[in-house]
């Protein structure tokens, strides 16, 4: 009994220093093979980063990977040594490389994010609240939906009632311009901890969105940013226009 025991024991540890051994050689593997692909140091991005996020806070977002040469683009960085005082001109996302042209002075920050403007329209800007624009998932090139909610005055006949209408369909959004927002987190450091943290973040800061649209458009914009709530809808190439109904408190039930 007691030698069956024993040779169950033994079974385990040589399957457990086997599997550790056959790990061993499977990354010893596939470090040889990228020696052997000239391996280069580059700048990976670990954590979305937000368009307008200076350099100096962007380490946290970021980790730094050997790629094979033939995998790293040309202008990839290795470093931030030289692009102090720059910000991200555009979205960063996970696993992409960080690129000298996507860091660029906060003056053309706005020029290089933006979308170029459709002949005979102009544009508009107004700052929003992320919960309102799609948990701020917007940008450049983006056509939205906007709706206008107004406490009173919808209405001729029942003028005291709050309504709400989809006023706008289509709208081309040109730029985005919003508060960028640290890492808590060093994700190279604790993995673990920065997937809990992207877990449980919630968007933060105000969006300021430029979107193009001709002068009634522009007219009903201002009127409601200055006099009611916007809210967006991301609309797509298939979403279907209709013209939506005027939803007063009476109708969510029906």
């Amino acid at each position: 009994m007691k030698s069956r025991l024993l040779a169950g024991a033994a079974a385990v540890v040589l399957a457990l220093v086997g599997a550790m051994l056959l790990y061993g050689y499977a990354q010893g593997a596939e470090a040889r093979a990228v020696e052997g692909l000239d391996p280069l140091s580059v700048l990976v991005v670990a954590t979305e980063i937000p368009a307008g996020t200076p350099t100096a806070e962007l380490m946290p977002f970021l980790t730094t990977e050997s790629l094979p040469s033939t995998a790293v683009s040309a202008t990839a960085l290795k470093d931030l040594d030289a692009s102090a005082g720059k910000v991200t001109s555009v979205v960063l996302m996970p696993g992409e490389q960080v690129l000298a042209e996507r860091l660029v002075d906060p003056d053309d920050a706005a020029i290089t994010g933006s979308v170029a403007v459709p002949d005979g329209l102009q544009e508009v800007s107004f700052t929003i609240e992320p919960d309102r624009a799609v948990g701020g998932k917007i940008t450049p090139g983006d056509t939205v939906g906007i709706f206008v909610s107004l406490e009173s005055g919808g209405l001729e006949e029942t003028p005291d009632v709050p309504t709400t209408k989809l006023a706008l369909h289509k709208i081309l959004v040109t730029s985005v311009q919003r508060a960028p927002t640290a890492a808590a987190v060093d994700p190279a450091a604790d993995p673990e901890a920065q997937a809990r943290a992207e877990a449980e973040a919630l968007p933060s800061g105000s969006l300021m969105l430029t979107v193009a649209v001709d002068t009634a458009q522009a007219t009903k914009i201002v009127h409601a940013n200055q006099n009611a709530t916007l809210w967006l809808s991301k609309e797509s190439d298939t979403t279907i226009e209709g013209d939506s109904p005027i939803v007063e408190n009476k109708e969510l039930y029906r």
